[in-house]
Formats: C-alpha cells, sequence, structure tokens
C-alpha cells in the first residue's frame, strides 16, 4: 500500500508540481511555503505570554510566570492564548484575501499552520467554536473565516467544530477603525451561548477559533458568554497576533 500511495504522489506531482502556497512558486515535496517566502515568516514560538500569545524578549521570561507584564496585572478572562504567526505585511497575504476577497482556500493554509502552533490546547479541548458573524454581515459575505478555520483544524484533530454555539445578537461597527475602549463599549453585550447549545457545552473546556487577535474585545465577549454558560475552561486560538495588550489596557483603565 504504502508503494503505491508513493507511485500515486509521484504521478500527481508530475501533473500538478506542488507550489508555494503563498506566491506559487515551485517547491519540493508536498508543498508549504519556497524558501523566500518562508525566510520572511515571523512564527510566534517561545517565550510568549501562555495567557495572550504576545511575544516576549527572552529577558521579560525571567520571572518565569509565563505570562507578560500586562496579563500579570489583569489577565484576560480565557486561559491560554496560541497564535500562529505575528500579523505583518507577510501574514496578511493570506489573511487578509480570506477575509475580504473569497480566497477560502488560504483557511486550509493558515489552519495547517495554527495547528502547529496550538496542537496542545486543542487536544485539551471537547469543542472548537468559531468566533460568530453577524446574520447580516454573514449573508453579504456567504462564510464566516473564522467558522473555516475551525472546520479545517476539526479534520486535522477530530475534535468537533461547533459553529452555531456562539451567537452575535446585534450588529457591531468594524472594530478596527475603533481604540480598545471604544472596541470594548461596541462589543459589549452583542455575544451570548445559543440556548440550544448551553447544555452540551456546560462543563466542558472549549477553544475559541479566529483569524487575528488584536485588543482581545470581541474574543472577551464570546469568553464572558461561555463561561456564563458553564463552560469549565475557554482558551484561544488564532491565525495571527497582532497589537501590543499591554498599552491596550492602559488605554481601557
Amino acid at each position: 500500500m504504502a508503494f503505491r500511495q508513493r507511485v500515486s504522489r509521484a504521478c500527481l506531482d508530475v501533473l500538478c508540481p506542488p507550489c508555494c502556497d503563498l506566491c506559487g512558486a515551485d517547491v519540493g515535496g508536498t508543498g508549504g511555503f519556497c524558501a523566500e517566502c518562508f525566510a520572511k515568516i515571523r512564527p510566534i514560538i517561545k517565550p510568549f505570554c501562555e495567557r495572550c500569545g504576545v511575544p516576549l524578549a527572552a529577558q521579560s521570561f525571567a520571572n518565569k510566570s509565563g505570562m507578560c507584564v500586562a496579563c500579570t496585572s489583569v489577565a484576560p478572562p480565557w486561559n491560554r492564548t496560541r497564535a500562529a504567526f505575528v500579523y505583518d505585511d507577510w501574514s496578511r497575504q493570506l489573511i487578509l484575501p480570506l477575509k475580504y476577497a473569497d480566497r477560502t482556500e488560504n483557511a486550509r493554509i493558515l489552519a495547517r499552520e495554527m495547528w502547529r502552533s496550538g496542537q496542545e490546547i486543542i487536544q485539551d479541548a471537547a469543542f472548537l467554536l468559531p468566533v460568530p458573524m453577524y446574520k447580516r454581515k454573514l449573508r453579504q459575505r456567504r462564510y464566516n473565516q473564522a467558522a473555516l478555520l475551525s472546520r479545517f483544524l476539526s479534520k486535522k484533530s477530530g475534535v468537533p467544530s461547533v459553529p452555531m454555539a456562539l451567537k452575535r445578537i446585534r450588529n457591531t461597527q468594524p472594530l478596527a477603525r475603533l481604540g480598545s475602549r471604544e472596541r470594548a463599549l461596541e462589543i459589549e453585550g452583542s455575544i451570548v451561548v445559543s440556548p440550544r447549545y448551553v447544555e452540551r457545552l456546560r462543563g466542558h473546556p472549549v477553544v475559541v477559533i479566529d483569524d487575528v487577535l488584536t485588543t482581545g474585545a470581541t474574543v472577551s465577549a464570546c469568553t464572558q458568554a461561555l463561561l456564563l454558560a458553564g463552560v469549565s475552561r475557554v482558551d484561544l486560538l488564532v491565525a495571527a497576533r497582532a497589537g501590543n495588550m499591554e498599552e491596550d489596557r492602559q488605554n481601557v483603565t
């Protein structure tokens, strides 16, 4: 069987040569990123804050708390964060087309990298829950990018994805245009756990899935709704980590 699989793979590579997931250049093996694109990746690896996922300088990790100064002072409501990349020009080339330009194939690529970063917390979870999109916006876009990421991660891990568990009950203006305080006020009370899923989730650990973590306003609203519904623990897995939560929280408080 292994020999037949190798022959089939070789024939497929001849007919459809593997190419870089970002720029389309030819690559060896079964794909991934070419050497030029790979050199530009800024993966988030240790040391990073266990709580909010922000990369840490080695000297900042000396206290062995596993958390940044901001989380040591005022911790976010969720438990752990894992992120595949720093949110920069490179990662935006995968995330923004997925989000706004119907490049849904990028969800598979991002989920593959998220799995590498977040395998530990996914394996500790009972369910994967994508950050929800308001129904009007979902009709306009036709898909929720967080739900696509969650679906691919579910296929890879075997952990069920429950895309309808979290629900936005009112529309919010685009948070990217708002400051930290305004984001928190705008999102407050807009996300709930759908009543039909409360019993299914109660007492279980979950991982909330999203594309980008910035100030944490949206995932805080998700976490608070889940804890109120009786979920035992909330972890967070995102494709990219942006912003500086220490500065953001100073602006909020």
